[in-house]
């Protein structure tokens, strides 16, 4: 069913940019999920001592989450800032587009990280190729050195993307302080938190870094679903990290996308299209993507509770009499209880 979706891919079954004993990252850009707009994904799998190497990017900022293991982010940012900050599982980093930063696995175990990118097509630059690019004689100015000091480096202007660390790991004082590149998500209180599922949220009012990202931790339960909304100035990415779900979207044509989702899976709403979410036969768990700040939605049960009945009867073409109950909300829920069974496929 995925497959003939123009909204989902597999993010685990992505052709890889690299692959080895280091470690593993996959990607989905607009040339693989081509209605990708300001947003695109990646997935990075980082073994034990293994680092991506030092780079940045040209034209998108970056939100990562960090799934499984423990990272430790080195970032040269504007006006000489420098941050050495730990990154363990549950929560999240920021990096501003521009800024070099590398990512090294400090654990003992794999690190497993989702990271986001505010441009549909995000390019890099490595220190390896900016190296690459400039002669012996040019770094040795630059370092007050004789050109021969480089001359045992090796040198053009492709790039590793994973390289290995030599020696143990060096975590500075201080690393796991508060700092304005990370958050912690999962320690936060949920703002929309029922006993059939919960939403934390990391958007500017909690995390004032972010500046056109931000992300939901959404669990909903089997007995709750999502209700059927839209954003009107954003666009959502999801990830699939468990659980099996069921989604539909209303495209401009009236055709309705209605397909499967399991682990690994994307999907991409472009702004303003109706959709929702609900879990089949488990509890599930998706990271949510939005390419602003500061997200927001418009519900089916608020939407409902803003017209007269009179406006509603001559929508639906049926008498007043007939109309559903509808009740009276201020503000919309986000995530509903499911009392229906699930339809039938």
């Amino acid at each position: 069913m995925n497959a003939a979706s123009r909204h989902v891919r597999s993010l685990w079954s992505a052709t890889p940019v690299h692959d080895d004993a280091l470690g593993t990252i996959r990607r989905l850009t607009a040339d693989e999920l081509p209605l990708l707009e300001r947003l695109s994904i990646k997935r990075l799998l980082l073994a034990p001592g293994r680092i991506r190497e030092p780079h940045w990017h040209a034209n998108a900022n970056e939100l990562g989450y960090v799934l499984a293991g423990s990272v430790l982010i080195t970032i040269v940012d504007n006006a000489d800032a420098i941050s050495t900050v730990g990154v363990t599982a549950g929560q999240m980093f920021h990096i501003n587009s521009g800024a070099l930063h590398a990512i090294e696995n400090v654990g003992d175990g794999e690190a497993e990280l989702i990271i986001v990118f505010s441009h549909e097509r995000p390019q890099d630059f490595s220190l390896h190729a900016a190296f690459g690019a400039m002669s012996n004689a040019v770094l040795g100015n630059t370092y007050d050195l004789a050109s021969d000091a480089f001359a045992h480096l090796t040198r053009d202007t492709t790039s590793p993307y994973l390289v290995q660390r030599t020696g143990p790991a060096v975590v500075p004082d201080g690393a796991d302080r508060a700092d304005p590149h990370r958050f912690d998500i999962e320690a936060q209180s949920p703002p929309v938190d029922f006993a059939y599922g919960q939403a934390r949220v990391s958007r500017t009012q909690f995390w004032p870094a972010l500046r056109n990202l931000s992300m939901y931790s959404l669990r909903i339960a089997d007995d709750g679903m999502r209700e059927p909304h839209w954003h009107p100035d954003t666009a959502e990415l999801g990830y699939v990290h468990r659980g099996h779900a069921r989604m539909s979207i209303l495209d401009p044509d009236g055709s309705v996308d209605t397909y499967l989702l399991q682990p690994g899976d994307v999907y991409f709403i472009p702004r303003a299209y109706p959709h929702q979410i609900e879990a089949l036969g488990e509890d599930i768990h998706f990271l949510v993507f939005f390419d602003q700040p500061t997200p927001g939605d418009v519900g089916y049960r608020l939407a409902a509770s803003a017209f007269a009945p009179g406006v509603l009867a001559a929508t639906f073409g049926v008498e007043a009499a007939d109309l559903p109950t509808f009740p009276k909300v201020v503000e919309d829920p986000l995530i509903v209880k499911r009392r229906n069974p699930v339809d039938a496929a």
